[in-house]
């Protein structure tokens, strides 16, 4: 694709890399094919090729609109297309430079704005969110069945048995709404790294790991959190901690990204290529472990639907890991039709586009239960909540279904 880009912009790092990353795009269009959003509008402006060709026109000097807005506000950041893209475009990193650019010219209705920082301010604050989650969950039968849905029971207390001291050890953040919603997935994770001869560390200093912000715009404060994160983790990383361990998939790639989105921080840009050096998928560190002899199949298949989050397959790569590891634990594992579909949960996206979000979900709770699954598993919170949320079978981590096979085969 031919390039005009304005060359004040061109001559900064986002430009370049937005001008390489618009070169490398063909327009054949494949991407449409995958994309959740084209799927239900059949809009070219809602697929990532009319997305490219907006924010193109923007960055070569068009006035952009409310309208250009909305198509890109739209797009669930899922990544589809990149793993359809025959020339390796990397959507994401145009979108999230179109995105800040558009948002500067257009700016927000002080609602918008009003609930983008709502938003910004409670989900990154742990305690901010047990709070009002806890509230909610005190008067969850009073609420309509529409807004109950968005209010998950409050899980079980949860005690942790005392692990073992190991000499292998591993970062272990905690997150920021995990813990309230369903605190068994770091429990869980927890008791299969000790069986596997690995202590979990989580520092008290760590908190949200930046997702949140960088995805609605505020680039700026994601970097603040990301340099909170990496001041946090850095003893343990110097002291040799092997891995910074993500059990939540929609974190893990931006914690990849840290060494790109602080490259041009001299005071935080090695630390931060460290720390995307050592950052790990939960699924990545249980299938390199050695699991022969410490895994005790199901006798009797358990049939599970497995949903691969967008996060998981298209963002890291990933298609297969924990299927595979699923597998080796005996269960069933139901096929799943458009699988690489996106469930519609995207971080923020089902507040901020609810109409959208919950006609994905309907489409991918479809897929899932029609096999008939005793139970759907999945890698990440957001995609587990906003699932359950409409499933008629349990909803769980797939690290769950795994640690009582490996904490009882030992």
């Amino acid at each position: 694709m031919q390039t005009t880009l304005q060359q004040t912009f061109l001559d900064t790092p986002a430009g370049r890399e937005a001008d390489e990353v618009l070169r490398n795009c063909v327009h054949c269009g494949f991407c449409n094919a995958t994309c959740p959003t084209y799927q239900l509008t059949g809009n070219e402006l809602d697929g990532p090729r009319g997305r490219i060709y907006l924010i193109k026109q923007v960055l070569e000097g068009r006035q952009a609109t409310a309208r250009t807005q909305l198509h890109l506000d739209r797009c669930l950041t899922c990544r589809a297309c990149e793993t359809t893209c025959p020339s390796g475009v990397d959507y994401h990193l145009l979108l999230d430079t179109g995105r800040e650019v558009i948002e500067a010219q257009v700016g927000r209705t002080p609602g918008g704005q009003l609930l983008r920082r709502m938003l910004r301010l409670i989900l990154t604050r742990r305690r901010t969110f047990t709070l009002l989650l806890r509230l909610g969950q005190s008067v969850r039968f009073l609420l309509p069945a529409g807004l109950r849905s968005l209010v998950p029971a409050r899980p079980p207390s949860l005690s942790l048995p005392p692990a073992g001291t190991h000499r292998r050890r591993m970062l272990l953040p905690e997150g920021c709404v995990q813990p309230a919603l369903a605190p068994q997935i770091n429990h869980a994770t927890r008791r299969v790294l000790d069986a596997l001869g690995i202590t979990a560390v989580s520092p008290a200093a760590g908190g949200c790991c930046g997702a949140v912000s960088h995805h609605l715009g505020a680039v700026d404060e994601a970097r603040d959190f990301m340099r909170r994160n990496i001041d946090a983790w850095w003893d343990e990383i110097a002291a040799g901690a092997e891995a910074i361990v993500i059990t939540a998939s929609g974190c893990a790639p931006l914690v990849k990204d840290y060494g790109r989105l602080l490259a041009h921080d001299p005071e935080y840009a090695g630390k931060a290529a460290r720390v995307s050096a050592l950052a790990r998928d939960l699924s990545e560190v249980v299938a390199r472990e050695p699991l022969d002899g410490r895994l005790r199949p199901h006798a009797d298949p358990v049939k599970i639907a497995f949903h691969s989050p967008c996060t998981l397959q298209h963002a890291q790569r990933l298609d297969g890991v924990v299927e595979d590891l699923l597998s080796r634990a005996g269960f069933e594992l139901a096929p799943v039709a458009d699988r690489h579909l996106c469930c519609g949960s995207a971080g923020t996206y089902s507040l901020l586009q609810p109409a959208f979000s919950r006609e994905l979900r309907d489409n991918k709770l479809a897929a899932l239960q029609k096999p008939d699954p005793v139970v759907i598993a999945t890698a990440n919170i957001g995609c587990l909540t906003h699932l359950a949320g409409g499933a008629r079978v349990p909803v769980k981590h797939w690290i769950e279904l795994l640690e009582p096979l490996l904490i009882e085969a030992l």
